[in-house]
């Protein structure tokens, strides 16, 4: 996924804090599931679908597969973009891509991508709602 060639990208810019760094003055690499999930938030919000608008449906989405790859370290108060894009919608699973940068450079810090189960509030596999489907595909979401 590349930055501006993303096709239905979205964009959030995350200000590395002092307390997300680890003692070689690195972003920690858990941070950036932290980072993932708050982008993953925000692409829900621009489409018009907040995460919360599921669970009143009484769906949740749980992660259900991560991964992460770091190429180059980000450091404490750097201005870092995290594309996010829906990889694939399948049946009753939804993956999300991810690409950390710094802000106006275009090397690629971290990838990864998240996997989701939709699940109803008994923990059983669900379709995902017509709702969320049609707010996918308004965005150009396929």
């Amino acid at each position: 996924m590349q930055a501006g060639s993303c096709g239905p990208c979205f964009t959030l810019e995350i200000r590395v804090k002092y307390a997300d760094t680890d003692k070689m003055q690195y972003v920690y690499y858990g941070r950036y599931y932290e980072y993932f999930e708050a982008a993953r938030n925000e692409m829900l919000r621009e489409i018009g679908f907040e995460y919360k608008q599921l669970e009143a449906l009484g769906v949740m989405l749980p992660v259900v597969t991560s991964h992460a790859d770091y190429s180059i370290p980000a450091r404490y108060d750097d201005l870092l973009v995290i594309h996010t894009k829906v990889r694939a919608l399948e049946n009753v699973r939804i993956t999300i891509g991810y690409e950390v940068t710094r802000k106006h450079e275009s090397k690629v810090l971290a990838t990864g991508f998240t996997i989701h189960a939709f699940i109803n509030k008994q923990g059983r596999p669900v379709r995902p709602p017509n709702e969320f489907k049609d707010a996918l595909a308004k965005a150009g979401i396929k």
